[in-house]
């Protein structure tokens, strides 16, 4: 992805809307950006606003009307970047798309209302249902798949549970206000319950399995659950309350073709160009996840892997952990404050340049520190709830530098424990693609993850930025798709028509990177006794949400 260069091609691409528009409700941003559908890697103009997720009664939610004020905020920052730019508001698009974080819990009722807060992925109370439905379907359903929050709700007899009539996810609902249909988009769709990789819809048999269980108590899931739809599938227009929603201000046109909403995973796959087999990627930010596409079946269950899907329904092997670069926002944030008052204030990207800069003069095992990043509960590493904790002994080398590498690989800990598992199954990975915030300070956290997975890691410079982008190329693939001038499947048009002339900066591991990783990891896996130990001794009397996490 590159800047418009021409100001004039700009402003002929909106006035004709030869445009496609991609929203992205992250976990800590929504994310607006506007790409020429002839060349979705010229990016027009964006737009963002910061948002936090609330633990309100023990449940990490967003509300829904911070879900429609933050999407207007970034659409009215995409309209005013677009008129500085290139001196006009958009009126209308060629395609609009809409992602959001996968998975989570939105439950409403015939009438459309809402019967309970928006339950996000964050959230591990699910577990007796998802070790029965593993059980039962012979595949592993991770805590926060959408299947897994639903029958959670069914085993505890919520009084809510009798008056569903509709499940999806956040880019679902969102899709849905806008355009009145209940869709999904397949790799999205695969965060609520298993596809089929050759109907690239719902498993029969294990829908057919799971209304049985149910017995009634809701109804069948081909009821319950979105249509599930294909990138370059048609997927609905905006209606005119749906134009009135996304712009209240009157100046938004109903009628624009939308694609199908999808999750953040998907459009990071997009945003890397990692949707053919033995590519992936891994997205950093509140979360930090893998994503590999199979050449194959893999060959056995793991509770550490979980199989999705690409937006073009092929099947990815998933590495999804709930804590990401939250608990290192943190202590950048504390460093930051302790700058300010020592009278050398810093912005935010100074103080994280600064200290990735010294977690290079670490030693290659961080010097016998350890960090963990657990806020919340991480299902991998069997921990039901978090407790972010350092830990050394009084061996270990206590400096900045120690310590900052120490909290950038506690980042990567839980990640590489999957990735492990994948490695023996046998899958293959020719290169890994990194984007996300974490990978603004070039070069540094790039590095240490290409030791940390072994493996060579590639970082384009629109790295922070990737999703929102992401699901504007799928919507420009909509019209390329339904126009009939695109004949070639997803894969081959990223690559001819988006990624022919981008430029990925690529770091190799390191021997000595991947020996001090390798050492640091060992440790890591036996020091999570101690965070058990912190479970139990130290008992949550409650929370708040992290501010400033990287997005």
């Amino acid at each position: 992805m590159v800047p418009l260069q021409t100001p004039s091609r700009g402003r002929d691409a909106i006035v004709g809307a030869r445009t496609a528009l991609g929203i992205e409700l992250g976990s800590t941003r929504i994310k607006a950006c506007l790409v020429a559908i002839d060349d979705p890697s010229l990016v027009l103009a964006v737009g963002s606003h910061e948002w936090e997720n609330e633990l309100a009664e023990g449940v990490w939610t967003y509300s829904l009307e911070s879900v429609w004020a933050g999407l207007q905020a970034a659409y009215a920052a995409l309209a005013a970047d677009a008129e500085r730019r290139h001196g006009v508001r958009p009126g209308a698009f060629g395609a609009i798309g809409v992602s959001a974080m996968m998975h989570g819990y939105l439950a409403f009722d015939a009438e459309g209302e809402l019967l309970v807060p928006f339950r996000t992925w964050r959230n591990t109370t699910t577990g007796r249902a998802a070790g029965e439905l593993s059980g039962l379907l012979g595949v592993n359903i991770p805590l926060r798949w959408s299947i897994a929050h639903l029958h959670q709700a069914v085993i505890d007899a919520e009084p809510h549970v009798p008056r569903i009539r509709f499940c999806t996810t956040l880019a679902g609902y969102v899709h849905w206000r806008l355009t009145g249909r209940k869709v999904l988009g397949v790799g999205d769709a695969s965060g609520m319950f298993p596809i089929d990789a050759e109907t690239k819809t719902y498993d029969a048999g294990l829908v057919a399995a799971y209304d049985e269980l149910a017995g009634g108590r809701v109804p069948k899931l081909v009821d319950l659950l979105p249509e599930v739809l294909a990138a370059g599938q048609p997927a609905g227009e905006l209606t005119p309350e749906g134009a009135a929603l996304l712009d209240p201000t009157g100046g938004l046109r109903p009628g624009i073709p939308l694609c199908p909403p999808e999750g953040d995973a998907g459009t990071g796959m997009v945003a890397t160009n990692s949707v053919s087999p033995r590519t992936g990627n891994v997205s950093a930010g509140t979360s930090i996840f893998a994503m590999v596409v199979l050449e194959r079946p893999l060959s056995g269950v793991h509770h550490e892997l979980d199989v999705v899907t690409t937006p073009a329904g092929d099947p990815v092997a998933m590495v999804h952990c709930n804590n990401g670069a939250s608990e290192l926002a943190a202590w950048a944030g504390l460093f930051g404050r302790f700058a300010a008052v020592a009278g050398a204030p810093l912005d935010s990207d100074t103080v994280y340049a600064a200290l990735f800069s010294e977690a290079v003069e670490g030693e290659a095992d961080a010097g016998g520190l350890l960090a963990y990043n657990y806020l919340a509960g991480e299902p991998i590493t069997g921990l039901e709830r978090g407790r972010p904790l350092v830990v050394r002994t009084p061996e270990s080398r206590l400096t900045l530098a120690n310590f900052v590498r120490a909290q950038l690989y506690g980042v990567f800990g839980t990640l590489a424990l999957g990735m492990r598992v994948l490695a023996r199954e046998g899958v293959g990975l020719d290169r890994m693609f990194a984007h996300g915030g974490l990978f603004r300070t070039a070069g540094i956290a790039q590095r240490f993850l290409a030791g940390a997975m072994e493996a060579p890691v590639s970082v384009a410079h629109t790295a922070s930025e990737g999703g929102a982008w992401g699901i504007a190329v799928l919507a420009a693939f909509l019209t390329a798709a339904q126009a009939g001038t695109e004949r070639a499947d997803l894969g081959t048009y990223l690559r001819e028509r988006v990624f022919g002339g981008f430029e990925f900066e690529t770091a190799d591991p390191r021997p000595d990177d991947v020996a001090g990783f390798g050492a640091y990891l060992e440790q890591y896996r036996a020091g999570l006794a101690i965070e058990q130990a912190a479970l139990e001794a130290i008992p949550l009397k409650g929370a708040v949400p992290p501010k400033g996490a990287i997005s």
